[in-house]
């Protein structure tokens, strides 16, 4: 049975990560290397552990969450497809059972806001922990004058957490905002898209989507 400590010493998934987050860094993009995948993979898991999956169902949303982004290392447009195309060898040659492959490329292929939607609970799942990960650490640029508006708005949050109560049913992205570094608005300007996506995945999963930025609920 295949692992998410299997998917992390592979040698050319390994490389592939590496070269995507440089990619990215070249473009001038925020973080979307280890940390980045590393903590989607963890908050995935989470996700469907707290509502009541099964652990294969969790290690799965864990290994596609640690998955997700490898696509950047061909090019930004589209990554999601590229991702899913670029693992599916690696997943088959690890011996992954086809059903499993199938559930892990759906939900790789469909977790960009542009054109992803939560097609079962492991693509769910990613969607919620790939769209809640917006941290001051994911900015790169260290020239606060320069910051465009992407760099203004993760270097605001100093704190988010996704919280799954599964008695109520309801999944809560709670936000801390240094509102001298951004607005609330210019957060919704460049994430409303994201949090649309996120409500569609919580009701995947039967559960309301909420949004809490500096202890005001707002979505």
């Amino acid at each position: 049975m295949v692992k998410l400590n299997d998917i992390k010493k592979h040698p050319s998934i390994k490389a592939y990560i590496k070269q995507a987050d440089a990619n990215l860094q070249a473009m001038g993009y925020t973080e979307h290397g280890l940390r980045h995948i590393g903590l989607v993979s963890s908050i995935a898991r989470n996700v469907l552990e707290h509502l009541g999956y099964d652990e294969r169902a969790a290690e799965l949303a864990a290994i596609a969450g640690y998955l997700h982004d490898i696509g950047n290392c061909v090019g930004r447009v589209h990554h999601g497809a590229s991702s899913a195309l670029l693992i599916e060898p690696f997943l088959r040659e690890l011996g992954m059972p086809p059903e499993e492959v199938a559930l892990i490329l759906s939900a790789v292929g469909n977790h960009e806001e542009e054109v992803g939607e939560p097609v079962n609970e492991i693509a769910a799942a990613l969607i919620l922990a790939d769209k809640s990960d917006v941290h001051r650490t994911r900015v790169r640029n260290r020239d606060i004058a320069s910051f465009d508006i992407h760099d203004r708005v993760n270097y605001a949050v100093i704190k988010s957490f996704l919280d799954v109560n599964e008695e109520e049913r309801l999944i809560t992205l709670r936000i801390t905002i240094e509102t001298e570094n951004t607005s609330i608005m210019e957060y919704f300007e460049i994430f409303l898209d994201r949090m649309l996506m996120c409500r569609r995945a919580a009701a995947y999963l039967d559960c309301q989507f909420k949004l809490e930025i500096n202890e005001v609920l707002l979505l």
